[in-house]
């Protein structure tokens, strides 16, 4: 496995994310920010976020399965949630444990949330972006 996970000490242990990603692999992938959508372009969970994150998680396992990896590969999440409110913490949670479930992966790691006011599109309710590290 090219990326690594820890938390290390003198630092807090979340439960939900890890502090530190340590890559070794050689390829680089910034992919874009992933949103609602489907292959075709379709929306997928119109005012649902849960559904939405979900989404966008798959999405980035789909584009990283093009580049020769796998969601394990990724070393740093930015998820951007409109309207942000700990309140939907729940919501947020429940979408990334359901795109783990179908790829099959551990989503927990390096992350930054930010809430933001608004997306290029009305109906999108989260974006995410990943950098990951390939062999």
């Amino acid at each position: 496995m090219t990326v690594t996970l820890i938390n290390p000490d003198g630092l807090p242990k979340p439960d939900v994310y890890r502090q530190m990603s340590i890559a070794t692999g050689s390829r680089l992938v910034f992919l874009a920010g992933q949103v609602a959508r489907d292959a075709e372009g379709n929306r997928v969970g119109e005012g649902d976020l849960a559904a939405q994150v979900e989404q966008a998680y798959l999405n980035i396992g789909t584009a990283l399965a093009a580049a020769g990896g796998s969601f394990d590969d990724v070393a740093k999440l930015t998820v951007y949630v409109v309207d942000w409110t700990p309140d939907k913490m729940p919501l947020l949670g429940e979408g990334i444990m359901r795109a783990a479930a179908k790829l099959g992966v551990d989503p927990v790691k390096p992350i930054t949330l930010l809430g933001i006011a608004a997306l290029g599109e009305p109906d999108l309710l989260v974006e995410v972006e990943a950098t990951a590290v390939l062999d």
